[in-house]
C-alpha cells in the first residue's frame, strides 16, 4: 500500500511558531523548500486577536473584583462596628468635662540692687569700721610690684593743722577735717610720708578739694629709720580724695637733695604710696558693703 500524499486537499499545517516540533506550512505547489510566508502572516494575526481578546477578558473581571470589593467596604463602613472602632465612643456632648487648672500666680519680685561700696565710705554714718594707721598702712613694710618700702613712724591726731604744710591747714578746715594719719616709709634714700584725712561726709571732702592747691602739702614725718627729709629742699606732692578722705603724699631725697623730673625714684615712690591709699580705702567701702549684704 502506497503511503498517503497530502497535497490540496490533504489536511492544512498545524505549524505553530511558538509551539516545538510543529509542521512548518509550504506552499502548493511547487516544493522548493521556501516557506509559505502568506501562511505564516495569517497565523500570527490570528494569535494577536485571541491574546487580545484575552486581555480584554482579563480587564472586565479585573473592574469588578475592585467594584465589588469597595462596594463591600461601604457596606462594611455604614454597618454596625462590632470592633469597638471610634463608633463605639460616646457622644460629645456625654464625655465628662474636664477641670481647668490655672497655674499658680506668684506676686512680682526682684533681686535687690547690690550695695555700692562708695556708700559706705561717703559717710560716717555708714562707714564704722575700726580706722586706725595701723588698719590702712599695716605691717613693718609695703610692697608694691618688686619693690619693698621699710615702714617708719607713724602719726595719729585729731588737730588736723598738726600735720600740715603750706596751706593744707586752711584747706582742710574749709572741710571741717575731723583726723589726720600720717605715716613714712624709706626705699634707697628716698623717703615718703603719705597721710590721710577724715571727714564726715563726701560732701566735706569735696569742699576740701575746692579750696587746695598745690601748696598744700602735708607735713612729712621722719622717725623709725627715716631720716629728716623735704625740710627746706625741693619735694614732690600728690593731693587726691576719695569718698569722705582725702589722701596725700610728700616724697624726697633723705640727703636733703632737691627732687627734679629726672627723680624717677622719687615719682614713683610717691605714685606707690598713693596707689595703696586709694586702695586700702577702696576696700573698706568693699568690705562693709559685702558684711552688709550677708546680713
Amino acid at each position: 500500500m502506497r503511503p498517503m500524499s497530502y497535497g490540496q486537499g490533504g489536511p492544512q499545517s498545524q505549524w505553530d511558531p511558538w509551539t516545538p516540533q510543529s509542521q512548518q506550512p509550504w506552499k502548493s505547489g511547487d516544493d522548493d523548500g521556501t516557506p509559505d510566508w502568506a501562511a505564516l502572516a495569517d497565523a500570527s494575526e490570528n494569535r494577536k486577536k485571541r491574546r487580545k481578546v484575552l486581555l480584554v477578558a482579563g480587564g472586565v473581571l479585573a473592574t469588578g473584583a475592585i467594584g465589588t470589593a469597595v462596594a463591600m467596604a461601604v457596606s462594611n463602613a455604614g454597618g454596625d462596628n462590632r470592633a469597638g472602632g471610634p463608633s463605639s465612643l460616646p457622644a460629645t456632648a456625654s464625655l465628662p468635662g474636664g477641670t481647668a487648672t490655672t497655674a499658680p500666680s506668684f506676686a512680682p519680685t526682684s533681686a535687690p540692687p547690690p550695695l555700692d561700696p562708695k556708700d559706705f565710705i561717703a559717710s560716717a554714718n555708714k562707714d564704722t569700721a575700726p580706722l586706725s594707721p595701723e588698719t590702712l598702712f599695716p605691717g613693718t613694710q609695703l610692697t608694691m610690684g618688686e619693690t619693698v618700702y621699710k615702714k617708719g613712724a607713724t602719726s595719729d591726731s585729731k588737730d588736723c593743722a598738726s600735720g600740715a604744710g603750706g596751706t593744707l591747714a586752711k584747706a582742710l578746715a574749709a572741710g571741717k577735717c575731723t583726723r589726720l594719719m600720717r605715716v613714712s616709709y624709706v626705699k634707697d634714700g628716698v623717703a615718703v610720708t603719705v597721710g590721710v584725712a577724715v571727714f564726715d561726709n563726701d560732701t566735706d571732702a569735696q569742699r576740701f578739694k575746692d579750696r587746695a592747691d598745690k601748696k598744700s602739702i602735708v607735713a612729712a614725718l621722719p622717725g623709725k629709720g627715716v631720716k629728716a627729709f623735704c625740710d627746706s629742699a625741693i619735694c614732690r606732692s600728690t593731693t587726691n580724695t576719695l569718698g569722705r578722705y582725702a589722701y596725700f603724699t610728700i616724697a624726697g631725697f633723705t640727703n636733703g637733695k632737691d627732687v627734679t623730673t629726672k627723680d624717677t625714684k622719687v615719682f614713683a615712690a610717691g605714685n606707690d604710696l598713693a596707689q595703696f591709699s586709694f586702695r586700702q580705702i577702696r576696700r573698706r567701702g568693699e568690705a562693709q558693703a559685702s558684711a552688709a549684704a550677708n546680713q
